[in-house]
């Protein structure tokens, strides 16, 4: 299980989600912050809506942690892989939409950091559907033989 290459790319995965949940996507100054789970305006904290993309984040960390799992049944890691892909791609059009939101009039900027962490986070789930579909297709060729 752990010697597979989709399972080093989940890894990879939830790793790079765990520190983008810890990164800033937006800053205006100190003042001003927009991370995954809250606004900061001076001093109030302004969770919802924001924190909905800390959620998609932490429900793709954890269907990685069960794709990883379920290493017994490609089929059903593959099912879960693709939910995975659907989390991931909502986590990044919330972050990115909250964050265009609050740059009205071009004030502020976007983290490069978690844009790139974000962008490892998606490609590395495609890499590890490509290993298990990759894994499924070899299984299916040997069954084949017999």
């Amino acid at each position: 299980m752990w010697q597979r290459p989709q399972t080093v790319f989940l890894i990879l995965n939830i790793l790079a989600l765990l520190v983008a949940l810890i990164k800033p996507i937006w800053a205006l100054h100190a003042d001003e912050v927009l991370t995954p789970f809250y606004l900061k305006r001076g001093e109030d904290f302004i969770y919802m809506p924001y924190a909905i993309t800390a959620a998609l984040a932490v429900a793709s960390i954890t269907l990685a942690v069960m794709i990883i799992r379920r290493y017994t049944n490609r089929m059903l890691q593959l099912k879960l892989g693709a939910l995975n892909s659907v989390m991931l791609a909502g986590f990044m059009v919330c972050a990115v939409w909250f964050a265009n939101k609050l740059m009205e009039g071009g004030r502020g900027k976007v983290s490069v950091w978690w844009v790139l962490l974000a962008a490892v986070a998606v490609l590395s789930n495609w890499l590890a559907m490509k290993f298990i579909r990759r894994d499924e297709r070899i299984v299916r060729e040997s069954d084949r033989i017999r």
